[in-house]
This record gives C-alpha cells, structure tokens and sequence, in this order.
C-alpha cells in the first residue's frame, strides 16, 4: 500500500498524482483528520478527504475515535466547538486520559489585563509543581505576542518561540514614526528629512535639500523662488506639524502622524500602488500605537524600545542553549505538540477566528 499522512492538508496536485500511482491496484492506505485541516492557505483542499469514498467506492474507513493525550473536558469542549462545521465527517470522540483537567475561559477588558491574567495562572501552575516546559501559550499570528512577550520579560520568565516573531520596534513603518519624532525632537538632519519627506507626497526634490541640516525658511523660499507656493506651503505645514509633535507624547504623536499629518492615508495609498493588503501596514500602526499606550514621555518609550531589543536577543540566546522555557507558538507551529497546560491568547472576533475568514468554508477552517 502507499501509505499519506495527514490526508486532509493534500492539494489537488498531489491527490492526481497520488491517483496515477497507485494504479491499476488502487492500494491506497490514507490516514487524515478533516477537522484539523488548516493549510487551506496553502493550497490544501479538505473536501478531498471529503470526496474520498466517492473516488474510491470500494474503500474500507476504520473510524479512530479515541484521544489519548486529552482529557474528556477537553475532547468534548473541542466536539461542542467543531460540531459547528458543516462539511465534515461526524464523528464521536471520546478521552483514552484517566485524569482529566477542565476547560476554563476568562474576559479581560484588553490585552494588557489579559497579559497579566496567564503569567498569574503560569506563576500558580508553577508553585503547584509544573515546569515553565510544561506551558504553552498559542495565538493566531505570528506578530501578535509582542505585547505579551514584554510583560513576560517584565516578570523575568524565561521562553522560547517556535516561530519567527518580528520586532515590532523594526519594521520600516515604525522607522517612519520615530524619524518623525526624531525630527521633532531636535535639529533635523538631511537624512531623516528624506526619509519621510513625502511621505506622504508633499513633491519635495531631493534636490531641494542638498545641506546637512535642514533649515525650513531657506527651504521654503527655495520653492517660493520657483514659484511653487503650494510646495513651500507644505514645508510650512510640516515644520509647524514638527513643532505639535515636540508638545505631545508617543501615544498621541502616533495618532497626530496617522491623522493630521496624513500618514495612514499614505500606507493606503502605498498598498494600493505596490497591490498588497493595506490591512496589514495598517495593523503596524495600530500595534505600534496601542504599545506606546503605557508610555508618557519619548524617553520612557525609547528606554523601552532598546531594553525589548536587547531582551529579546536574550532570549534568543536562551532558547538557543535550551533550559526551562515556557513555549510560545503560531496555532499551525504547534499543532501535533503536547504540553501540560495550553493558554490560547485573544479570542476575539476578528483575530480568532482571524479577520480575513469570510467565506464560510475559510471560518470552518478557523474552527
């Protein structure tokens, strides 16, 4: 027989030439479980498993209905959830685990409550004889932990991340930001100046700035000269949107650069031009401006910004010589792992099931 695992990640590709192997005997052996199909994003089409016994009339199914690595709360919790598909096989579950432990859910009013909620419950869990190797904490994307990431390293808990998580403080956009806040700050320099200039468009020429330091009368009149009053008057706003940002904090001065200064509608407009999700660029700013919530002054926020990096490589190099690590990981890295304790963060419509599941075939995927 050719034997396939994980049947239900197959794409239609792959079942045609599965389906010339096989032949003339048709000695397929398939193993698969439909309700744990989630790489439609990868091509993976479920309703192959699905369709199955309609290609193949002849085949046998041996129904394995037994779960031995959870117990009952967590079987039939997980049953009550996916019995809400549609298009599936029905199928009745029931726990191979004597000790069984229960399913508990909490509400908090945001992630900063929430953050704080698991660390207490991994802190208990720990003082009741688990390990830190014993804990994972999964959630939807892989940019989503950053916040959660920080209050661990507040608390000094150690953990390892089996996906590659982003620095938020790293992404281009965020760059944009504090070059901004940098401009704002201090004598504006050539090359933070080009950096964001038209960003968005204000149709200044690189040109147009050929000193080191910017001085905004000289670069205004350079355009008046020309003629170009409209440009000149940009550079106006833009000195007196300069001076607003020197007043505020780094909550508000996210908000102004979105709102006032326009820069949200430029990411939509960059997304529009480069056809790609805007969504997403936009995520980073909300991200971005949700961390900077906690932080009053520019140098509390900058303080932060290096001591996240320099933990993060910490950590990094933690996880790279092992030791007692609470796990983190994407839903699909950690699928097929067993831990002790499993936290599933934000679920929340619009990240769990995630906010691009429209079509009903994408939110039982989600399920």
């Amino acid at each position: 027989y050719i034997l396939i695992d994980e049947f239900q990640d197959i794409n239609k590709l792959q079942f045609d030439i599965v389906k010339m192997l096989a032949l003339p005997e048709n000695n397929l052996f398939v193993v698969g479980d439909d309700d744990q199909s989630i790489y439609r994003f990868r091509g993976a089409k479920p309703e192959l498993m699905l369709g199955f016994a309609q290609v193949y009339p002849e085949a046998g199914q041996v129904l394995l209905d037994v779960n031995y690595r959870s117990g009952k709360s967590i079987v039939d919790a997980s049953l009550r959830l996916i019995s809400h598909n549609t298009r599936r096989f029905e199928k009745n579950i029931c726990s191979g685990e004597n000790q069984d432990s229960s399913v508990q859910y909490y509400l908090w009013e945001n992630q900063q409550e929430e953050g704080k909620g698991v660390i207490e419950q991994i802190l208990k869990d720990c003082r009741a004889g688990y390990s830190y190797n014993d804990m994972a904490v999964l959630f939807r994307t892989n940019t989503q932990p950053r916040l959660f990431m920080s209050q661990l390293m507040a608390y000094n808990i150690p953990f390892r991340t089996r996906d590659n998580i982003p620095n938020l403080y790293e992404h281009w956009i965020t760059k944009d930001i504090l070059t901004y806040i940098r401009l704002a700050q201090g004598s504006p320099t050539r090359k933070d100046m080009l950096q964001i200039m038209n960003r968005p468009n204000r149709y200044l020429t690189r040109d147009s700035l050929m000193e080191g330091t910017v001085d905004f009368q000289e670069w205004a009149g350079y355009f008046y000269q020309k003629k170009q009053h409209w440009v000149a008057e940009r550079i106006e706003q833009m000195e007196a949107d300069l001076r607003v940002l020197s007043r505020i904090g780094p909550f508000a001065a996210i908000n102004y650069i979105r709102m006032g200064i326009g820069y949200e509608a430029y990411l939509e407009e960059y997304a529009k031009y480069r056809k790609i999700n805007g969504s997403q660029l936009v995520d980073v700013l909300d991200e971005l401006q949700d961390g900077a919530r906690e932080f009053h002054t520019y140098g509390e926020w900058f303080a932060h910004m290096e001591e996240y990096a320099r933990e993060l490589k910490r950590q990094q190099e933690r996880q790279a010589s092992g030791g007692d690590c609470v796990s983190l990981a994407t839903l699909h890295s950690s699928k097929g792992l067993e831990y002790g304790v499993v936290f599933i963060l934000d679920v929340n419509e619009g990240i769990m099931p995630f906010k691009k599941a429209v079509l009903p075939a994408e939110l039982e995927e989600e399920r």
